[in-house]
């Protein structure tokens, strides 16, 4: 067991590595099915932390949500996290706000995860980072959830991951 030793899906993450299975119990730091949420850590921070994940042996996952998986797992999570930098950097640049960036995103591969809403509270973190705020510095997240819940359509949130 082991902290990972940066803010990643929090600013405590911890994995249990077991090498004589080639098994990684992963906590949050990934999700199958569902969207990653990082509103308390770092968008920058779980992308490194996965990278060094996927240096391990891996054959199985067991996953925060969803079923057990393989190492493409890692993967699939990496994308997501890229795509909401690149959205964050694109739609700063553009002067939106991360609400209004989310309504003007397509989630292309994305859009069928659970909880799509938390694209908010994402973008809300790469924002902060985008601004020079250090990896799970605290953000303003009464207004990262009230911009989930416009997003869902002032549907209260709801955890199906």
């Amino acid at each position: 067991m082991r902290h990972v030793g940066i803010p990643a899906h929090t600013t405590n993450d911890s994995i249990v590595w077991v090498p004589d299975r080639s098994l990684l119990f992963s906590g949050d730091l990934l999700f199958r099915g569902g969207t990653p949420f990082l509103l308390m850590g770092s968008v920058t921070g779980a992308i490194g932390v996965l990278e060094e994940l996927k240096q391990l042996p891996v054959t199985t996952i067991v996953p925060g949500h969803g079923g057990v998986a393989g190492p493409e797992l890692i993967d699939e999570v990496l994308g997501y996290l890229r795509f909401v930098m690149e959205a964050a950097v694109a739609a700063r640049a553009a002067g939106l706000s991360p609400l209004d960036a989310a309504r003007e995103l397509d989630l292309g591969p994305y859009a069928d995860l659970l909880d799509p809403e938390r694209i908010v509270g994402n973008l809300h973190r790469a924002y902060a980072e985008l601004d020079g705020a250090p990896p799970g510095t605290r953000i303003d997240v009464v207004t990262a959830l009230t911009d989930m819940v416009t997003y869902n359509g002032g549907q209260p949130l709801t955890c199906y991951a």
